[in-house]
């Protein structure tokens, strides 16, 4: 009769045991993922929200949000995080959603995003065309006019999402305001325009970014070249000089994840774990190109996620376990 109390005790002390090494750090807590409504920044928010998952934490589905909005939700914890802070482009939204005193932010989750202003090569050989400032003479602007008003037409950044503001900067500073005009509106339409024009031969001036699929589709030193810059000059003040003396005037940016930093201090698994992912910046254009190739189901980005993930399996385990180890 004792040894089977013994044995009783033995046993629940055994599943008791086993049910705590099963636990994990973020059972019964729920986050809610937000982004841009830019649908190729989808996949790397996945990425975060099945990493969030694996801990144990309930991942709400993404919310898409203006850049601002996303930042003010996160700020009142409306929000969770967002995994496309783009640093130093936002600084100026996050500042003013309250900086560092409300938002967690550590390591640099997506490194060597670049910028800049793009002509189609056959057009810069042809002229002579390599800067920005080119665009001052009336007779270069005109080879870009689309709509017979003496000036290049720049495909530019969709408002509210920080490039521009840039741009608008620019266009001041080195004296374009009479030669350019900065056309904004729905990116994706604007610049599926812009292609078709280099299908059918004809000049192109443009913005973009990276990672993205466009540089996919218009390959740089290709297709179509950057424009430098004459010197630097932008809204943040920093130097937007490269290593090797080139100069396209925007900074090489990191995406980087933002969340409520109340909530990060009450759940140190998932703190680590934004502080230490790291993605790949030619996954997400590689990514980004099977959308234009029509996987832009919720199911095909689903799908790309979970491939990611299965090709780089110790890497995401890796995450995990070092993030449950915060938690102890």
């Amino acid at each position: 009769m004792r040894s089977a109390k013994f044995i009783a005790a033995g046993l629940a002390l055994a599943v008791s045991s086993a049910v705590m090494a099963e636990s994990l750090p973020g059972e019964g807590v729920e986050v809610q993922g937000v982004q841009s409504t830019i649908t190729e920044e989808t996949f790397q928010t996945l990425i975060v929200n099945k990493a969030l998952e694996a801990l144990g934490y309930e991942a709400a589905p993404i919310r898409e949000v203006d850049y601002s909005a996303g930042y003010t939700a996160i700020a009142n914890g409306d929000a969770t995080f967002m995994a496309v802070n783009w640093d130093p482009l936002h600084n100026q939204m996050y500042d003013n959603a309250g900086g560092d005193d409300v938002f967690f932010r550590k390591g640099k989750y997506i490194e060597g995003a670049a910028q800049g202003y793009l002509i189609d090569k056959k057009t810069a050989e042809e002229y002579g065309i390599d800067n920005i400032e080119d665009f001052k003479d009336p007779e270069i602007a005109k080879i870009f006019d689309t709509n017979n008003d003496g000036k290049a037409d720049l495909t530019g950044c969709q408002a509210g999402w920080g490039c521009e503001g840039v741009i608008e900067y620019q266009l001041d500073e080195f004296g374009l305001r009479d030669s350019v005009n900065h056309n904004q509106g729905q990116y994706a339409a604007i610049i599926s325009d812009t292609i078709a024009r280099y299908d059918a031969g004809e000049p192109i001036f443009y913005y973009t970014w990276t990672p993205y699929w466009v540089s996919g589709r218009l390959v740089p030193g290709k297709d179509v070249v950057w424009l430098e810059v004459p010197y630097s000059a932008n809204p943040n003040g920093t130097d937007t000089a490269l290593p090797n003396g080139k100069n396209y005037g925007f900074d090489i940016n990191s995406e980087r994840i933002v969340a409520n930093k109340e909530w990060a201090s009450e759940n140190p698994a998932a703190a680590k774990l934004f502080e230490i992912m790291r993605l790949p910046i030619n996954a997400v254009s590689a990514q980004n190109m099977m959308i234009t190739q029509g996987e832009d189901s919720p199911e095909a980005m689903e799908r790309h996620a979970a491939s990611w993930i299965k090709a780089n399996q110790s890497v995401f385990d890796g995450w995990i376990e070092e993030a449950k180890a915060a938690a102890k």
